[in-house]
């Protein structure tokens, strides 16, 4: 007899609050895992989803379940799955809101949720659900932006890390949760990074790994990492968060480096999302003139750049090549660090929709979570 299962469902587009009531149990296919769900952690791209819906996501269809973060218990196995056991303890990505997948059941916000095999890591006894719960997308996004073949295309990251080879990358947005991970796999990949911050969070973002860093609020911001890099060997630069993009771009067409550069964030990202119709094509007005400025500015300089979906990995190597091939034995070493720290809000199902509400307001430094304890 199939386990009861419970969801925080999203009704509709512009939902102010998410519906707790059942959910199917969908078994394993072959090469999937069912785990029991011990925390989950919020990305900006739940509450995007929850306020304009399929504005920015056209293949989702009403009601969904939403989260990508996800941490707990093997519960299931796909015939064909090699990797895990029932019992075990892990932490994977979850595909739901993927136009791949679009699929409930592999949805984070519920008790029982499908992964796919390969974006799945086991974590030591000694790491809490919680602390596991902040790695999957960061570091999916990061990973994407690094590695994959049509963005930097870097070297894959090894553990113990890669001797240092002397190149090195910018990442904007350090402090972030796609900059978090992607200042450690750059450093496990033997790249030296530079990387931007509010000065409070130096000594955070240099605790990964980052050798430099600098107030991403500066005026002199561009010219002081033009300046660093100058006598430096660069391997490209990575952008993440609001206005990231033109200043990563500007960099790079001051630097003598290949004119690219990759983002996880786009040129306009509104700091909230406007209820009614004024404010709605206030921030589409926003949004599109953002892009043709940037557009321009791309094509006067002549940096080209690519857009990061954080789930690509799910059809390529990077997958294989980051789930199951580094981070395993990296976090069972002690060598990759769970950030950036959670921040627990609340238990069960519940508690989701409170700490969406305070991802939306802004955080720096850390990610917020839920403990979700099954009922019954």
């Amino acid at each position: 007899m199939a386990p009861t299962n419970t969801a925080a469902w999203c009704m509709a587009a512009g939902a102010t609050k998410l519906e707790i009531s059942s959910a199917p149990y969908t078994m394993a296919d072959q090469k999937q895992i069912v785990i029991r769900t011990h925390a989950v952690a919020m990305n900006p791209v739940d509450y995007i989803i929850q306020a304009i819906g399929t504005m920015a996501f056209s293949w989702l269809k009403f009601p969904v379940i939403l989260g990508s973060d996800i941490a707990g218990e093997v519960v299931e196995v796909g015939s064909k799955v090699t990797r895990f056991n029932v019992g075990d303890r892990v932490t994977g990505l979850a595909l739901g809101g993927d136009k791949r997948s679009n699929k409930t059941a592999e949805g984070a916000f519920q008790h029982y949720v499908v992964l796919r095999d390969n974006l799945v890591s086991p974590i030591p006894d000694s790491m809490s659900y919680e602390n596991a719960s902040v790695i999957p997308l960061g570091l999916s996004t990061a990973a994407c932006g690094l590695y994959m073949k049509d963005f930097l295309a870097l070297r894959h990251p090894t553990n113990p890390a890669t001797k240092p080879s002397g190149e090195t990358l910018l990442i904007w947005g350090g402090s972030t949760s796609v900059g978090s991970n992607a200042i450690q796999l750059a450093v496990a990949s033997g790249y030296e990074v530079f990387t931007t911050s509010s000065p409070r969070n130096f000594k955070y973002v240099k605790s990964l790994g980052a050798s430099k860093a600098f107030d991403y609020n500066s005026p002199t911001a561009v010219n002081d990492i033009v300046a660093a890099l100058k006598d430096k060997t660069s391997v490209g630069a990575f952008a993440i968060g609001s206005g990231s993009a033109l200043k990563c771009l500007e960099i790079v067409n001051k630097c003598n480096v290949k004119k690219f550069f990759v983002m996880a964030s786009q040129p306009y990202q509104p700091s909230s999302f406007p209820k009614g119709v004024l404010g709605t094509a206030s921030m589409l007005f926003k949004f599109v003139s953002a892009q043709i400025y940037f557009s321009i500015r791309s094509m006067m300089t002549g940096v080209k750049n690519n857009f990061i979906f954080g789930s690509d990995l799910m059809e390529n190597e990077v997958g294989s090549a980051i789930w199951v091939d580094f981070l395993p034995k990296a976090l069972a070493d002690g060598n990759y660090i769970c950030a950036p720290e959670p921040e627990v809000i609340g238990k069960g199902l519940e508690s989701i929709q409170d700490a969406l509400n305070i991802l939306a307001k802004g955080v720096s430094a850390k990610k917020i979570v839920v403990s979700v304890l099954l009922r019954g």
